[in-house]
């Protein structure tokens, strides 16, 4: 059995030894070939929603009106001193409100008037698994323990997208027989008429995304990075924020759809613990009479419920991810213990 014991310390020991040879030899030619290395992340940030309810056309309001957060893991697999890979998840929560939205420019202009009549809100939790390229602007050294001080980089790739929108349901004395502001799922409502004759199919809650950005890398030592990141997401569905064409018949709709889906008439904006009196505003508005009138009947009768912000009439729901974060650097040399 000894036998075996020193045959395994003797092997151990060459390749020790190799690998010495082999760094001491490496620090001694400039030119030596980039030994690939691998890091994992650990990362939080906001997130930020870009659809119906906040639309394109206001970019930056959009931007910073209702800002929620996002956790994120990653591996990265340095190939090259400028090329990457990598694999990510992140669970992000975004969310939408028409009241919030436009509650402070309706008494300035009725250009939102359609909008904020709508009284449309929802939140919803993104699962995102991405697997991305990373162009590094500065190269890294020839591995690990000398890589770049300060590395700025772009980013891009394809991503899978879980998600299930919600609202809450309306306050009293709109909420009818249903608990009042109660969060549900509104897929499965089909507020939209989806699946009934003349309708489209429901929507999928797996989509696609495309993940583009930059960001800005520092060593911190030799073991950990620190970074930020921002990102644009590009997704396949309108329905992130369960909006996306005309109301629906009512005569199509059944059970708590039918106060899910037209909420124009509801007085309050549910989302609120202590929802305000939104429709105080359009009673003011319409007892003004002349063009303040006939402005809030046309947003009360209007047929648009979703796409009236969407830009050039093909951008989808999107959104853009912050992250602020952490990269351990996995260790690429053998660790040999001490022979005795």
């Amino acid at each position: 059995m000894k036998r075996y014991h020193y045959l395994a310390a003797g092997v151990l020991t060459g390749v020790c030894l190799l690998s010495g040879v082999s760094d001491s030899e490496a620090q001694r030619r400039p030119n030596t070939k980039f030994v690939p290395y691998s890091s994992v992340s650990f990362g939080v940030g906001s997130s930020h929603y870009y659809g119906d309810l906040a639309g394109y056309r206001q970019f930056i309001k959009a931007t910073y009106i209702m800002p929620r957060w996002n956790v994120g893991l990653g591996y990265t697999r340095q190939f090259t001193p400028h090329f990457a890979a990598r694999a990510s998840f992140t669970w992000a929560r975004i969310a939408g409100d028409d009241y919030t939205f436009n509650k402070g420019s309706i008494n300035k202009s009725n250009e939102n008037l359609v909008q904020y009549t709508r009284n449309l809100h929802f939140r919803n939790d993104l699962k995102e698994f991405a697997i991305s390229g990373i162009y590094n602007f500065v190269a890294d050294g020839r591995n690990s323990n000398v890589r770049a001080k300060l590395t700025p980089y772009v980013f891009g790739g394809i991503a899978l997208l879980a998600h299930s929108p919600e609202a809450r349901t309306p306050a009293p004395p709109d909420n009818g027989d249903y608990d009042p502001q109660k969060w549900v799922k509104l897929q499965p409502l089909h507020t939209e008429g989806q699946g009934q004759p003349g309708y489209d199919k429901p929507y999928s809650l797996v989509t696609a995304s495309i993940p583009v950005g930059f960001g800005l890398r520092y060593r911190l030592n030799e073991n950990f990075n620190l970074g930020f990141e921002i990102g644009y997401r590009y997704t396949f569905t309108d329905y992130l924020d369960d909006v996306g064409g005309p109301y629906a018949d009512p005569a199509v709709l059944t059970g708590l759809a039918t106060k899910m889906a037209d909420r124009r008439q509801q007085q309050f904006a549910a989302r609120y613990n202590n929802p305000p009196d939104r429709y105080q505003v359009l009673k003011d508005m319409y007892n003004a009479g002349g063009d303040s009138q006939t402005s809030v009947l046309a947003a009360i009768n209007s047929p648009t419920r979703g796409s009236a912000s969407n830009i050039l009439g093909f951008l989808k729901d999107g959104y853009m991810l912050t992250s602020f974060q952490i990269h351990y650097i996995i260790p690429g040399k053998i660790k040999c213990p001490p022979i005795k």
